[in-house]
């Protein structure tokens, strides 16, 4: 099996242009802008204005316009200009879609060595052109036995980045692409004990601890959800603990990360079409998220404690599975009427979200391909937010706004509590279609307490329909990055109940 990903050499250079020892030289160009760096204006500036002229390149965001270097003396034999689109509406997303365009492209005309050409006076952007070139180098075809062997990016220079940044742009990356891989698994291959080993091995780096509860250790500690919830499939379901406390960690908050494992979702007896279902290989890309996202915690060394809980199974319609109208009893002590066994990540949570606050969390973020609902809602351009109190909610937006992903809060009103009533449980699991995202938070804020808690559902970014300038079609790793920003912000206090 080819691998996937590799993760290109970094380093910055104070060099000029002309003196990069590369194949390819980018440099980022705005709507409007005029003037290259001085020494390659004079070696492409003509070609480039020319393209402009005739409106081959405008620079909208990832258009790409390359030219040859002939001139004698350079050591590249290539320049591509990269669009970012309006100047003033620069984001970090748009440099990293911008790096990760012209990485794809170096990796099409197989050109190793690339050098990033722009002013890097702000770290958060070098860290994004970092993320960008690692995500880059990422390949989803690693089943492939007839193609040749993928080409890879072996260094990349950025011209005067902070070189902490560049390494935090790195780890990001690479744990991105770690969630990407296990995402884009098939199901015979990635079963619940797979997506625990794995998760594991992700996460073994200095300062995590890992522990995995088998079946037994479930039933023992009577997570009634996720076994119920296991019991059509002949696959074991699996619980993935992950700990890292720092010895220069606060002693008081402790961040709880809970990610949705489900490896293969048929949806149960209330099975979902055949059309798109090969899709549900995704269902545990909230799990990889938050694997990838303590292991970049870690390998940063934030001064921040905290534990990673995936729960993990299948969800199959055999002859043990759970049938519409069956009534679960979940750890915590709730029960649940499961109206629609198509619902069932919600159960998984639950258990996990009662399981990390027994691990000493205070503070929660549970994320989940949960509903189609949000799909709806938001298309596949944005991750629905949810949570309580405010200032929690406003801290994981803001974390979200830092690491260039996007997120829109949705309401949690009380009113929306009525339609999760039950005439012989505690609550229904899915209250029907009408603001389905919602009441699928609605339900989950049940497991936390007055713990500030948050969800987000990214049933509609966690994978690209298509594939795009900056992005192979598949899984886009994406909250890797937010939960990391997340963790880096516990220096400022967190809000309590």
């Amino acid at each position: 099996m080819r691998p996937a990903y590799e993760i290109p050499h970094f380093s910055t250079i104070s060099t000029a242009p002309r003196d990069a020892d590369v194949e390819l030289l980018a440099v980022p160009w705005f709507e409007g802008m005029v003037a290259l760096p001085t020494e390659l204006d004079a070696v492409a500036g003509a070609d480039l204005r020319s393209a402009i002229d005739r409106g081959e390149f405008a620079g909208r965001s990832c258009d790409l316009y390359a030219t040859r270097i002939t001139a004698p003396g350079w050591k590249a034999s290539r320049a591509v200009v990269v669009g970012g689109g309006r100047r003033d509406e620069m984001r970090v997303e748009t440099t990293r879609r911008m790096a990760a365009a012209v990485g794809l492209m170096a990796r099409q005309q197989r050109l190793p060595r690339v050098a990033w050409v722009a002013d890097a006076d702000d770290p958060q952007l070098v860290q994004s052109v970092a993320e960008g070139f690692a995500l880059a180098n990422f390949d989803n075809g690693h089943y492939k036995s007839r193609d040749d062997a993928p080409f890879f990016l072996s260094h990349v220079l950025i011209a005067g980045g902070d070189a902490d940044a560049i390494e935090r742009g790195r780890i990001v990356g690479e744990s991105m692409n770690a969630a990407r891989l296990l995402i884009n698994e098939p199901g015979n291959r990635l079963t619940p004990r797979e997506l625990a080993e794995r998760g594991a091995a992700i996460a073994a780096v200095p300062g995590v601890d890992a522990e995995i509860l088998d079946e037994a250790q479930l039933a023992e500690l009577q997570m009634g959800l996720l076994l119920g919830v296991a019991r059509g499939s002949a696959e074991p379901p699996r619980l993935l603990a992950l700990r890292y406390e720092p010895s220069d960690a606060p002693p008081g908050p402790m961040l709880g990360l809970v990610g949705k494992g489900i490896t293969f979702d048929t949806g149960g007896i209330s099975i979902k079409p055949s059309d798109g279902m090969e899709r549900m290989k995704d269902d545990m890309a909230g799990g990889a998220a938050v694997i990838a996202a303590l292991r970049a915690i870690a390998l940063q060394k934030l001064p921040v404690r905290v534990i990673a809980v995936v729960p993990t199974t299948e969800n199959m319609p055999g002859g043990k599975a759970v049938k519409p109208g069956d009534v679960l009893h979940g750890a915590s002590g709730l029960t649940v009427e499961v109206n629609n066994t198509d619902a069932e990540g919600r159960l998984v949570l639950g258990d996990g979200l009662w399981y990390a606050q027994r691990l000493g969390a205070t503070h929660l973020v549970d994320v989940a391909t949960l509903t189609g609902a949000c799909v709806v809602a938001l298309g596949r351009v944005t991750t629905g937010l949810f949570g309580a109190p405010n200032g929690w909610v406003d801290a994981l937006r803001s974390a979200a706004e830092r690491a260039g992903e996007r997120v829109w809060p949705l309401p949690l009103f009380d009113e929306y509590r009525e339609s999760l009533k039950s005439e012989i449980a505690d609550m229904v699991n899915s209250p029907g279609r009408p603001a389905g995202a919602i009441t699928a938070a609605m339900f989950l804020k049940e497991f936390v307490g007055d713990l500030p808690w948050a969800h987000l559902d990214i049933a509609g970014t966690a994978w690209a329909e298509e594939a795009k300038a900056w992005t192979p079609k598949g899984a886009t790793g994406v909250m890797v990055a937010t939960l990391v920003e997340l963790a880096r912000s516990a220096g400022s206090p967190w809000p309590t109940r």
